[in-house]
């Protein structure tokens, strides 16, 4: 037999699930045994009551896959997000490599350029620069006697070339600044100007509007005194309309006091609508409390649907506390029983062990009595 210091939630859970089986063996064994029971029908109310556990457990089985599912939604949208801000950053990153290649890592800044230069041959020195270049030797085959006989006059002529070079470069250059000088100032002319059109603009808007609004204000004006007038004079011929309906009324039999002016001729329950003189407070009572029944059964409606939408939606959000408490206590749990589920078969392995010794040694010794198959039979399994 098992032998724990203490009780584990596993223990008691266990504990329970057997004292449920052992009193629902008894149960169900009443209920075979009873022959007024067997021969004349099952015990309806246990059978609701399953029905109402099993739907129980169904709805509880849809909200906790409704809930792993809202959260395998929202797992998901976390990982689109993650995802692509990483591919944002990767992005970022690679343009900032390139960038930096581009400022920092130009081939010419490389020690081997040299080796793959295109423009190489170009920036290479010719094969004989001067006479008295040292790289001239008897086998290089690049100066022979006779040769260059003018030098003073051919460098001379170079240094008046080059200087004629240089004063080009220097009035070049100067060009060049005054027309830059001279751009800069036409694109401030031009920024001034378009800033003066911008004011100009904006002058004539506010210009036009505040005539807008004056011809409209008085627009208004007119129409306002205009529909005064109308209004006055629609009012002069209501009076005079009113008087006329008040005098055809003193005069017409619509005001008697005699209720059944209005009875038509058709049947009992006909009036006639040119002699009817509307209404009863009765019945002006009634239709005034219809309407506010009416009113209070909406007002009562809307609260019910409020209370019903704010208990809803505490309903979800405790569905989801729980369902993330129940994970949490399902792995904490999963744990402990997996430790227990160890101990346990440990234990096991042991008690089998010395159960095997006993059954060799005690039990399979005796020879089976009367006594031994009247035990069998005893149940309803």
């Amino acid at each position: 037999m098992l032998n724990f210091q203490c009780a584990l939630a596993a223990d008691l859970r266990e504990s329970a699930k057997i004292e449920k089986k052992r009193q629902y063996e008894e149960e169900r064994k009443a209920r075979i045994f009873n022959t007024k029971q067997r021969l004349f029908g099952v015990d309806l109310d246990v059978l609701k009551k399953q029905i109402a556990e099993k739907k129980e457990r169904e709805e509880e089985e849809k909200a906790r896959e409704k809930a792993y599912l809202m959260k395998q939604l929202r797992d998901a949208e976390i990982a689109k997000t993650f995802e692509r801000q990483i591919q944002e950053n990767k992005k970022r990153l690679q343009e900032e490599i390139n960038e930096f290649r581009e400022n920092f890592q130009r081939p010419e800044t490389r020690r081997e350029f040299d080796l793959y230069d295109p423009d190489g041959l170009k920036k290479s020195l010719p094969a004989r620069l001067l006479d008295d270049d040292p790289r001239l030797t008897i086998s290089s085959a690049q100066k022979f006697e006779g040769e260059d006989v003018t030098t003073e006059a051919r460098k001379k002529v170079q240094k008046e070339q080059q200087r004629a070079w240089l004063e080009q470069q220097m009035l070049e250059r100067c060009r060049a600044d005054q027309e830059r000088k001279d751009a800069e100032k036409m694109y401030q002319e031009a920024m001034i100007a378009r800033d003066q059109r911008s004011i100009q603009i904006d002058h004539i808007q506010k210009k036009t509007q505040r005539r807008l609004m004056e011809s409209t204000a008085r627009f208004n004006q007119a129409l306002a005194a205009e529909q005064a007038t109308q209004k006055r004079m629609q009012k002069i011929r209501d009076m005079e309309d009113e008087q006329a309906e008040i005098y055809n009324a003193i005069t017409s039999d619509f005001l008697t006091e005699n209720p059944n002016v209005s009875a038509s001729n058709l049947g009992p329950n006909r009036i006639n609508g040119a002699l009817y003189k509307g209404l009863t407070p009765q019945q002006k009572q009634e239709i005034q409390e219809y309407n506010q029944k009416l009113i209070e059964e909406n007002k009562l409606r809307k609260e019910v649907e409020s209370k019903l939408e704010s208990d809803w939606l505490e309903l979800t959000n405790g569905i989801a506390r729980s369902v993330t408490l129940t994970d949490r206590d399902i792995s904490r749990k999963r744990r402990d029983l997996e430790w227990n589920l160890r101990e346990f078969n440990k234990t096991l392995g042991q008690e089998q062990s010395a159960h095997n010794q006993y059954m060799e040694k005690v039990v399979y010794t005796n020879t089976p009595t009367a006594a031994y198959y009247e035990q069998f039979n005893t149940t309803t399994r």
